[in-house]
């Protein structure tokens, strides 16, 4: 898998059209998080007189205090610990010796340490000597340019969250918004007053500090509602064994029947039952650590066992959940039964992320075997099955227009995947993703895709009509811990309304990743981010999906096209509509060919309509919403 340049601009430029800015309704995403207080996200101000502060090559200072070599860091999380009182270090990644030397003075000024790399060659090396609290960029440097270099530390896990400020005296917007695309989190003009360079690194630097005291303090390991081990800790458990490459088993427990209990008892005694069950399977699972998931589901951790007793431990926690009575109402007993997916260490996951992932498929598995036990095992590769060559193409994203069967001027648009192969012929997303699936690279692939369409978002709300886009993306991108946070940092750099990006969320990965997903969504929706449950159809566990993640819109399976000639899928199609409208969630009807589609689609109650009638998929953004007649 060849590296991606996310720097590159997307390969077709948007177009202007006359769109009207509208609102995005009532806000109904904010019923799954509480408000908060804005975060105050302006920089410093820039204090004192405007002075003519172009540089000049000064005495050369004596050099900062020596730093103690430090060894490499290789993971992102936690931090390491930095004393909150000593000086402020800045690395200056600069090849013109006098703005350099004019930068480390200004720092050095004001008590901070400033080191200077002149060469892009060795940055990695500086860095993990170094260990600064901020980089200060040079646009254009030998060798690698100054976005190259940001995004190979943004590859670094250490470096996800470091502050990289760029200076630079390129006055191109464009070329700006290229700069934050690669990664950075400011641009600094140059010439630069020298109270505002030190006011806007030093406030930098002590927000970064105060977010990894906050990351670096504390968390609780025992959940006191429950009295079991929070799932933080239980996962942070996980990843430390699978760094020691511990052998040893993690269980996956799914208590069957949660819709029809909830429906049944109601929320309150759900929850009680739920309690009752975890602290069950805690004594079953005895002395290896149980905590509480979801709503019905729950982690079992048992490492530095023999794994020839896994499939034993499986059946243990299914037979101590099955054999106790729960109490759910004065004289009256129940019986709960559950499904249990597991799997072996020794198959070398990668994170915590990848073996939740593994056992979220087992336990799928699990729900349709008569003994509701099911192990893991790894898909076999097709040796036979044609090869995509993902170094060879081209990646380009296509759009399609979302219209509002109602009539509405918001531009709304899906974001699609497609890969230019070498003799000019485009692959569809269909088939480049299980390519770069099986070549590991497709979380390269979600986050190019993610740049370009925030790219796009923040160009054409700087130009004013309002835009949302719809885009997919893996659960196996969603469950890396540091996707969410990449994602709102670069949503409050660019300025970018979270409410004009929409996950795509597709139902068969949402069937087996819900646990993942849920966390993932959990981490977007104080930023307004919405979510889309695609390719929907109905069904006992769909439909639970409805009200286990916090979804705004529901995109129907392609096959509901042709529900006016089939009175059955007409009859499916309107059950779906209603069930989403009561869940307060708009459907958008996909792949819409002709008139009597879109005529059946309307007469069932759909909000949205997308497909070759409205307009097919086009490398423009200039679709007219506001004259759009259905």
């Amino acid at each position: 898998m060849s590296a991606i340049d996310s720097t590159s601009r997307p390969q077709d430029e948007p177009s202007r059209s006359r769109l009207r800015a509208e609102t995005p309704p009532a806000h109904h995403w904010r019923r799954w998080v509480e408000d908060a207080a804005p975060e105050d996200a302006a920089d410093a101000p820039d204090a004192g007189e405007p002075v003519d502060m172009t540089p000049q090559p000064p005495t050369p200072l004596p050099p900062p205090p020596p730093m103690t070599e430090a060894p490499a860091a290789t993971t992102a999380a936690p931090p390491e610990p930095v004393d909150p009182d000593s000086p402020y270090r800045v690395l200056i990644v600069e090849d013109d010796r006098g703005q350099a030397l004019f930068a480390q003075s200004v720092l050095h000024g004001a008590g901070m340490q400033a080191e200077v790399q002149m060469q892009s060659d060795g940055l990695l090396d500086t860095m993990r000597r170094f260990r600064p609290d901020l980089v200060l960029m040079d646009l254009h440097m030998p060798g690698k340019d100054g976005m190259s270099l940001t995004m190979l530390l943004r590859q670094q896990p250490e470096y996800l969250h470091l502050p990289i400020v760029f200076l630079t005296g390129d006055p191109d917007p464009e070329r700006q918004f290229e700069v934050l695309e690669s990664g950075a989190d400011d641009f600094l003009n140059k010439p630069i007053r020298p109270r505002h360079l030190i006011a806007a690194v030093s406030n930098r630097i002590q927000r970064a500090r105060q977010r990894n005291q906050a990351l670096q303090a504390p968390r609780p390991s025992v959940n006191t509602d429950t009295g079991l081990p929070t799932r933080t800790f239980v996962l942070q458990q996980l990843a430390d064994s699978l760094q020691r490459q511990s052998r040893g088993g993690v269980f996956f427990v799914e208590v069957n029947s949660a819709l029809s209990l909830r429906e049944r008892y109601g929320y309150a005694v759900f929850e009680h039952l739920m309690s009752q069950a975890g602290r069950q399977l805690a004594a079953a699972a005895s002395p290896h650590p149980v905590a509480r998931l979801n709503d019905n589901s729950f982690l079992m951790l048992a490492d530095s066992v023999d794994e020839t007793t896994l499939a034993a431990l499986a059946q243990q926690l299914r037979d101590g959940l099955a054999s106790h009575d729960f109490q759910t109402r004065p004289n009256e007993v129940l019986k709960l039964r559950g499904s249990v997916g597991y799997t072996a260490m020794s198959l070398g996951f990668a994170d915590a992320g990848s073996a939740l992932e593994a056992i979220e498929r087992a336990v799928l598995q699990a729900r349709l075997k008569a003994d509701s036990l099911a192990e893991y095992v790894p898909a076999e590769v097709d040796d036979d099955a044609p090869r995509i060559s993902l170094e060879d193409g081209q990646f380009e994203l296509a759009y399609q227009p979302i219209v509002a069967v109602a009539g509405s001027d918001q531009a709304q648009y899906q974001v699609l995947l497609r890969m230019r192969q070498p003799d000019g012929s485009l692959l569809p997303a269909s088939q480049v993703i299980p390519a770069a699936e099986l070549a590991g690279g497709i979380a390269q692939i979600d986050h190019w895709v993610l740049e370009h369409a925030l790219y796009v978002l923040a160009e054409r709300q700087a130009a004013g009509p309002s835009l949302r886009l719809f885009v997919s993306q893996s659960p196996r991108s969603l469950a890396r811990e540091s996707h969410a946070q990449w994602l709102l940092d670069a949503l409050r750099a660019r300025g970018i309304e979270g409410t004009s990006l929409v996950i795509d969320l597709r139902l068969a990965d949402a069937l087996i990743h819900t646990v993942t997903l849920r966390q993932f969504c959990q981490q977007l929706m104080p930023a307004g981010v919405q979510f889309c449950l695609s390719q929907f159809e109905p069904g006992t566990e769909a439909d639970a999906l409805l009200t286990q993640l916090p979804l705004s819109f529901v995109r129907v399976s392609s096959k509901y096209a042709s529900a006016h000639a089939d009175p059955v899928l007409r009859d499916q199609l309107r059950g779906i509509i209603d069930s989403a409208h009561r869940q307060g969630l708009q459907v958008i009807g996909q792949q819409i060919e002709d008139p009597q589609a879109a005529a059946a689609m309307w007469m069932g109650g759909v909000d949205f309509i997308q497909g070759n009638l409205v307009q097919a998929v086009g490398s423009e953004l200039g679709f007219d919403f506001h004259n759009a007649v259905l």
